[in-house]
């Protein structure tokens, strides 16, 4: 698809971006960026902030276009999800959205609950053979001591992250006992339960995949400690390389990408998080369900890489959430009962 719509008849569109999660700031760049894409590619738009919008109260069918005194109103083709954290990638939004049967972007209340818990992720992948590093499961109520033999069975060093979280918010690399409680203290602000992670510490890397196809890797480079929030979305250092690697390990990439997204069901647009260990042996870390969209992100960044626009690209991924909630009601599935929502390709 090239800039502009490719379509005879415009989407009328809903964005939802902002929320209440630490994310809202990002979510509320993804969003800008979305809906200027979609805007550029002719078709309508409507932003929605759930810390504004009540989403329950929404009729989808009948939705306000323009200031109330103009007394007009729209049904959308399709949601658009580009909200980050807690009530967006953990799937609430997904199940309201299933619950009014409207076609929304991404992986569905299922798929998008699975990914957002990097334990329970982690499970699905074990449970298929992809690796992924040796973890714990911590809480904040876990008895005195509990956090250190723990950390010493699995060995520094090693990673404190929360279970329910993105944008590495809460993350921290611990290289010794000494920092271990300073990281807790950190995990636990955000989330009453965390993982103690194994650290891979050689490169990193990201692949973006979309309902199966696998988007160029990329490198990420950083003068940080690893690719935290400050790398993400407002350092300038950050370096981002699709070129060096050998064909094999890239081809290794994309596959492990494409088997983590199927260990969870994930549909749409997803980014799968992997790090190298001092053998070049990559281990999966997450899958972002709803990965950002801003001018800083990844996925936008793969896609320019095949040549897609922001309008293409959004609009791909928009085509896919129509094709699977059509593939859903013909195959008379109910709403939730497609974990991997791959019946798109029905009939």
């Amino acid at each position: 698809m090239s800039e502009g719509t490719s379509h005879l008849n415009p989407w009328t569109l809903a964005v939802l971006a902002g929320g209440r999660s630490a994310e809202r700031e990002v979510s509320l760049r993804s969003g800008a960026a979305v809906s200027a894409a979609l805007r550029a590619g002719g078709h309508r738009v409507i932003e929605l902030d759930p810390a504004r919008d009540n989403l329950a109260l929404i009729d989808w069918k009948a939705l306000p276009d323009g200031p109330p005194a103009a007394n007009r109103s729209v049904a959308v083709d399709a949601v658009v999800i580009a909200l980050h954290g807690a009530y967006g990638e953990d799937g609430e939004v997904q199940a309201l959205l299933e619950s009014k049967d409207i076609p929304y972007t991404g992986s569905d209340s299922t798929a998008s609950a699975l990914a957002f818990s990097k334990w329970s992720a982690k499970q699905c992948f074990l449970a298929v053979g992809v690796p992924t590093p040796a973890a714990c499961r911590i809480s904040s109520s876990d008895p005195p001591g509990f956090a250190y033999s723990a950390a010493d069975a699995i060995g520094y060093p090693l990673v404190v992250k929360p279970d329910r979280q993105g944008s590495s918010i809460g993350v921290t690399i611990v290289h010794s006992r000494a920092g271990l409680d300073e990281a807790l203290q950190n995990c636990f602000r955000f989330d009453t339960s965390g993982l103690l992670e194994a650290a891979v510490l050689g490169d990193e890397w990201t692949v973006a995949v979309l309902d199966g196809e696998m988007l160029p890797p990329i490198r990420i480079g950083t003068s940080r400690q690893f690719y935290d929030y400050t790398a993400k979305y407002d350092a300038d250092d950050t370096q981002y390389q699709f070129e060096g690697a050998p064909a094999g390990l890239m081809t290794a990439l994309g596959e492990l990408a494409a088997s983590a997204c199927q260990a969870i069901g994930a549909a749409g647009i997803a980014r799968v998080d992997i790090r190298l260990d001092e053998a070049d042996r990559p281990f999966v870390l997450e899958v972002n369900t709803i990965p950002g969209m801003t001018d800083h992100s990844l996925v936008p960044k793969a896609a320019a890489r095949l040549g897609w626009s922001m309008t293409a690209l959004c609009e791909r991924a928009v085509a896919s959430a129509l094709e699977i909630h059509h593939a859903r009601k013909k195959s008379r599935l109910l709403p939730g009962q497609s974990p991997s929502r791959s019946h798109r390709k029905a009939g």
